[in-house]
């Protein structure tokens, strides 16, 4: 019995050894795995610094977010078990580069634990404001739970966004407290335009270029006709009813100041509006409020105020109300106390709390000169565009270094530069490059949008997006593949074979496309029918129709 016990206590004894053997084994991994990806993931943060200005002047390099963020740094794609592909390797090795030469401002909290603001791409924080353990702290292999919020999401393709277009025709907004006869109104326009007749072309308008030109034809006509909106007198200057009109974010202005001025659809009794109007600047805001939850809370009162002075907001929860923002951080600071509202956000990442259907993308403008808003180019007919691709740009975000790498100086007829002069000579090189290429590249920089989109279209240059999970403008309406090319983030590594692809009538069809869409991103100082102003009205209540529900 003495040998019995002795043999089964040796065999329990092998058990437990080798059972620890593995959990030290994984501990040891998992350690290892985390220091090893930390530095992977650690690029998709923001560390905050000083902002360096408000109001750029150069001409046609937007250097989107240098002017309204703090410093960031670059994020890169990942999947969950953290294996990259070659073009995301290369994102990683310049991201890990680029963090040694930044300067990270830690505070000690006397504990040993340092605190650093953990910012995504866009400004939104995965993490507030909150105490991190530093890299030799033994509570880092617990930190998995938290670290796995940083992956960047999966990329979402443009068929993907046309589907998630068709899926929102589904969604219906609050059901209003009660029914009113503009509620009524807006359901007869839904049904007259779902009943639009069939037409190939309609006056000044191109078929091609759109989703459905008859819906599109009559749905603006029934706008122009009937669309009532009420702004809110509410609200102090210069944040609220004081447009700024230069700069890269003057969409928001420009709308503001043609929205309050307009005679057609501007009503002073605000039972007689379908939509309601929240005439705030988010780049004077974030001007005057650097921090972020201090302009969310900023907004948040002034909701709080509108609710409980008017019925209207309570009424509906807010879905019949919109807002006009340019601002990279809008999308942040909106999305909890506006969530409900149409939002028109230039920084349309629907990665990132974008909703296709109820919000609207605001197009990118770079307004230089508030006489002459919109620099017209000569553009050159195709037959004289002797070069494939152009593009210039700081080095702004993960994308544009790895596009550099591969194109710059590489192929003639690419013409891929970093940043070009500011001078009257730089300027002047920019645009002859733009006007003499088939196609001009569109990279994302910090964010996802770009003022080269319609820079492009100015000049009759084939717009060639990259900058994945963005909604291009006015997406409800126009059919972008008709004058635009898509490619994605990864595939830069084989731009020039893609777009070597096109055939020459394809590009032709997609030339024309782009000057017959050219009237649809055009400023006027006295609005126009079909222009910017319209478009982006017209977005706007194109969403609320899709919405309306009665009881």
């Amino acid at each position: 019995m003495g040998i019995s016990f002795y043999v089964r206590f040796r065999h329990l004894f092998i058990v437990v050894v080798f059972v620890a053997t593995i959990v030290v084994f994984q501990c040891y991994w998992k350690t290892f795995s985390l220091l090893n990806v930390s530095s992977f993931i650690g690029n998709n943060v923001t560390f905050e610094k000083e902002e360096q200005g408000l109001d750029l002047d150069h001409v046609f390099d937007s250097d989107e977010g240098r002017n309204s963020r703090k410093g960031e740094i670059f994020s890169s794609s990942s999947s969950k078990s953290f294996e990259v592909e070659n073009h995301e390797n290369e994102i990683l090795s310049f991201t890990q580069k680029t963090l040694h030469n930044y300067t990270q401002k830690v505070a000690s909290d006397g504990s040993g634990i340092q605190s650093i603001e953990i910012v995504s791409q866009n400004g939104i924080p995965w993490l507030p404001k909150t105490s991190l353990p530093s890299l030799n702290n033994k509570s880092m292999t617990s930190s998995s739970s938290w670290m796995s919020k940083l992956v960047r999401p999966r990329p979402t393709t443009l068929t993907q966004l046309n589907s998630q277009l068709l899926q929102s025709y589904n969604y219906s907004s609050m059901r209003p407290k009660w029914s009113s006869r503009c509620d009524r109104e807006l359901l007869s326009a839904k049904l007259e335009i779902e009943n639009a007749k069939v037409i190939s072309n309609s006056s000044g308008l191109y078929a091609p270029v759109y989703r459905q030109v008859s819906k599109f034809s009559r749905s603006y006509e029934l706008m122009e006709r009937k669309l009532k909106v009420y702004i809110y007198r509410e609200g102090e200057k210069p944040i609220f009813h004081q447009p700024k009109m230069r700069g890269l974010y003057a969409s928001e202005g420009w709308f503001m100041k043609l929205m309050e001025g307009n005679n057609r659809f501007i009503v002073k009794d605000p039972k007689k509006a379908h939509l309601f109007y929240l005439p705030f600047s988010s780049q004077i805001l974030r001007a005057n409020l650097s921090d972020n939850k201090k302009m969310e809370q900023y907004l948040e009162r002034y909701v709080n105020l509108i609710a409980r002075k008017y019925s209207f907001w309570n009424r509906t929860g807010g879905t019949d109300h919109f807002l006009v923002a340019c601002h990279d951080w809008a999308s942040r600071i909106t999305v909890q106390p506006m969530k409900s509202c149409i939002r028109s956000l230039c920084n349309a990442n629907v990665a990132k709390g974008f909703q296709i259907g109820k919000d609207t993308t605001l197009p990118v403008t770079y307004i230089h000169s508030v006489m002459n808003p919109l620099i017209k180019i000569a553009a050159k007919p195709p037959s004289e565009r002797t070069m494939l691709a152009f593009f210039a740009g700081g080095m702004h975000g993960y994308l544009r270094p790895i596009l550099l790498k591969h194109w710059e100086k590489k192929e003639p007829d690419m013409k891929i530069f970093g940043q070009m002069a500011r001078d009257a000579e730089g300027k002047r090189l920019y645009m002859d490059y733009m006007n003499s290429s088939k196609y001009c590249i569109c990279a994302r920089g910090y964010e996802v949008h770009s003022p080269r989109i319609v820079e492009a279209i100015f000049s009759e240059c084939v717009p060639v997006i990259i900058s994945d999970n963005y909604v291009p403008p006015f997406f409800e309406v126009l059919n972008w593949e008709a004058f635009s090319v898509f490619v994605r983030e990864r595939d830069v590594p084989n731009l020039r074979n893609i777009l070597l692809s096109i055939s020459e009538e394809k590009y032709l069809a997609l030339h024309l496309g782009v000057k017959k869409v050219q009237q649809h991103f055009l400023w006027h100082k006295v609005p126009v029918k079909y222009d910017l102003f319209h478009m982006i009205l017209h977005s706007i209540w194109n969403n609320r129709l899709a919405q309306i529900i009665l009881q």
